[in-house]
């Protein structure tokens, strides 16, 4: 019989674990598989921990637990999950049940019937979601869409079921700063997309602030495009073309006119504009550079404190 390993990154979800557990291997028991839950513990200041220890307890075949020595984000739990997975099939699913398990049998089904290697999970509508962050979620996947080599699907979840071999060709990729929705894409492999409605939370409130949603799509961006870089290059050349047009009107002017004194508020104006320009240059080459600084220090993505197997 062929195993399923679901990978579940968990941090301060202390009030979901044990509902996750239940609703989850509900399913899975009436699909007839073998099947392992990996509840990752991300340096949870509640007693998240706590929670998933008792199933461990109570279900040590099944249940595996990886407790973080400190936070490192919801990547470094994620990539940790797929690292520890045994299973044939690996799934990776929210501690907060948004991620339906129902959806698991008809994945599997996808899967057999169309011989597709990944079946991922998209959002159709964000029902329940601050007006501003749905906002600035199309922007971003319309943004990054535009300028990157592979397409990230609009609305879609970490929620997904991978063969074998598309996580082993995941964790080929050995980069610091990763992002796993454009990951996912990158690697290729045949992929289908199942929908469904947003669904709320089944308990607690979400780590994901409009701030860090902020910097993990700014993560995304220039993880997988360079064209901000791009941007930023050509419009040094533009404006130093216009400015060289200028110089030229100038000078012919004066020639012609005579030289008579700017006024301070236009000459103002050009400076502080250009000056903004060069800044926002040198914030975007700034963003790639510490990327890169951070990738050649080759720190691990994640500690792991204790392993519970």
């Amino acid at each position: 019989m062929k195993k399923l390993s679901i990978v579940v990154p968990c941090y301060n979800e202390k009030e979901t674990v044990s509902l996750f557990y239940d609703a989850t291997s509900k399913v899975v028991e009436e699909m007839g598989i073998d099947y392992e839950i990996i509840f990752v513990n991300d340096g949870s200041k509640d007693s998240t921990l706590d929670e998933c220890l008792k199933l461990y307890e109570a279900h040590k075949k099944i249940v595996k637990v990886i407790d973080f020595s400190r936070n490192f984000g919801k990547e470094g739990g994620l990539l940790a999950g797929l690292e520890y997975a045994t299973g044939e099939y690996v799934a990776v699913m929210d501690a907060d049940l948004q991620d339906p398990p129902s959806f698991l049998p008809e994945m599997f089904k996808e899967m057999e019937e169309k011989g597709v290697d990944i079946v991922g999970t998209r959002r159709v509508s964000r029902k329940g979601e601050p007006p501003i962050r749905s906002f600035f979620a199309r922007q971003f996947y319309k943004l990054i869409n535009k300028f990157s080599d592979v397409e990230i699907v609009d609305g879609a979840r970490d929620y997904r079921l991978m063969t074998r071999q598309v996580v082993d060709a995941i964790l080929e990729l050995k980069e610091y700063h990763r992002f796993s929705k454009g990951i996912f894409v990158w690697v290729g492999f045949k992929t289908i997309y199942l929908e469904y409605e947003n669904v709320e939370r089944v308990a607690g409130e979400t780590s994901w602030s409009f701030w860090k949603l902020l910097s993990y799509a700014i993560e995304g961006i220039i993880a997988f495009t360079v064209a901000p870089l791009r941007i930023a290059t050509f419009s040094g050349i533009f404006i130093s073309a216009f400015s060289f047009l200028f110089m030229l009107f100038i000078i012919v002017r004066a020639a012609l006119f005579g030289d008579p004194v700017s006024g301070w508020p236009s000459m103002m104006t050009i400076i502080l504009f250009l000056g903004g320009i060069q800044l926002v240059a040198l914030g975007i080459i700034g963003e790639y550079l510490s990327k890169t600084y951070m990738e050649v220090k080759k720190r691990p993505n994640y500690i792991v404190r204790k392993i519970y197997e």
